[in-house]
């Protein structure tokens, strides 16, 4: 992500400055040009784990290219008669030493970053494949990975020489469980296409963590969660089970959340006073009530509602689903519940970052302590952020938590995983504005 947008950001930033360093104004021919020039770029021409000497020729070159190719522009079209050529030879010059200045820094920061909190890295096959991906582990600075060992059912004499020192953690059938008790992100598994049942079984006893699951190398046919193809440290390796929100697509996600819901935020600022005061003066007790819910990559977050009962569960040892004529809900309570108003302050968690507008729902701790291992895949949906509404709910599974009703919930949040795109959260946002006024189902 920081390769992609830095070179063009800083073209254009650069363009900024040279023009009013230089008495101009920016007008319409200027931004042209740095719109122009930032398509160009884009996805960039720095990358931070090359030398500094190697990244500095690259970027001379292609930033010759890139002027050259804008001057031809410019003469094919009369449009150089447009811009004052001081400005343009600043900032051509600035931009080369910004773009060498920036790399030089972005791989000093990035390195202090990987070394503060490097992912956790476990390998499933200790042949020449898992070898020589632990070796670019451990000799690729910029991987941001802690190689922790290799999981293998064979004795370690029978493993060769090759494998040097490094930890066998221990056999495959304990993979699972080392994976959750000791916090690993990502597994890769370098077993052959031969071991294709037994892959299976791994990746079935794996539905229970949230760590991210890569094979390597051979192309393997499974359900796959965003399955694609990647490279890690110049090595093959298929996404088997990854986010859907990663390099620009978590721009674009993160994006949408942060301008959708600072404007529904703003628009309904009204409307949240207005129940926060009906909440308040017709039953006893706190008007937002706050509960422990499994968010990004199943780490517990804190959601926001308007309480709308008589009690407050946090649901983490039990939760007990409401029911249609519940003694617990409020008179306002229903009320809000029927028309998704205790939803509301949900928009806040959106805007720190915990929740997204639309996502697989957050349930209570206790509900998914019940179903991680009886439902294949429930774990999957915490590779996102939780969401205000979910491809489930407009599909008629709002409610309801026994097996029959979760599953098929589940089955919406993987296909809304797979499938995710702009367009197809918008028509969320959509579906759910319709269902709010209709939904008999609500309690």
């Amino acid at each position: 992500m920081i390769e992609t947008l830095l070179g063009p950001v800083l073209a254009v930033v650069t363009l900024i400055i040279s023009v009013l360093a230089h008495g101009g104004s920016f007008d319409r021919h200027y931004f042209a040009l740095s719109l122009l020039t930032f398509l160009l770029l884009f996805p960039g021409i720095l990358r931070i784990s090359e030398s500094r000497w190697r990244m500095a020729l690259k970027a001379s070159l292609a930033w010759l290219v890139l002027c050259a190719t804008l001057y031809f522009i410019g003469y094919v079209t009369d449009y150089l008669d447009f811009y004052d050529r001081d400005i343009i030879l600043t900032w051509q010059l600035a931009t080369l030493a910004a773009l060498l200045a920036s790399h030089e820094i972005a791989r000093q920061s990035l390195l202090r970053v990987l070394a503060h909190d490097p992912s956790r890295v476990v390998i499933v096959g200790a042949n020449d494949t898992g070898v020589e991906l632990a070796a670019h582990f451990e000799q690729d600075r910029y991987a941001g990975s802690r190689f922790l060992g290799f999981f293998d059912d064979r004795p370690r004499e029978r493993m060769g020489h090759h494998i040097g020192d490094r930890p066998v953690l221990g056999a495959i059938d304990n993979l699972a469980s080392y994976v959750k008790t000791n916090a690993v992100n990502q597994i890769y598994i370098a077993l052959p296409m031969a071991s294709q049942p037994r892959i299976l079984a791994l990746l079935q006893s794996l539905r229970d963590t949230t760590a991210s699951v890569y094979f390597v190398p051979d192309l393997f046919v499974t359900e796959l969660i965003q399955g694609r193809v990647e490279h890690v440290s110049g090595m093959p390796a298929v996404a088997v089970c990854e986010s859907p929100f990663t390099g620009v697509n978590g721009i674009i996600k993160r994006t949408e959340d942060l301008v959708l819901g600072s404007l529904i935020v703003l628009l309904i600022s009204p409307l949240l006073l207005g129940v926060a005061l009906a909440v308040k003066f017709t039953s006893p007790g706190p008007v937002i009530f706050a509960q422990r819910r499994y968010g990004l990559d199943g780490k517990e977050v804190i959601v926001y509602k308007f309480r709308s009962m008589t009690v407050t569960e946090d649901g983490d040892k039990a939760y007990t689903q409401v029911s249609k004529g519940d003694a617990r809900v409020t008179k306002v309570g229903a009320f809000i519940r029927k028309t998704s108003l205790d939803e509301l302050p949900q928009f806040i968690n959106v805007l720190q970052g915990r929740m997204s507008i639309v996502g697989p729902r957050p349930h209570a701790v206790a509900v998914n302590e019940k179903y991680r291992t009886v439902i294949s895949g429930y774990m999957v949906r915490h590779k996102v952020r939780p969401g205000i509404t979910g491809w489930a709910q407009v599909n008629g599974y709002r409610g309801g938590d026994d097996l029959e009703h979760m599953s098929k919930r589940i089955y919406y949040d993987l296909q809304y995983l797979r499938n995710w795109s702009l367009s197809l959260d918008l028509r969320i946002i959509l579906r759910t504005v319709g269902l709010v006024a209709k939904d008999s189902a609500a309690y």
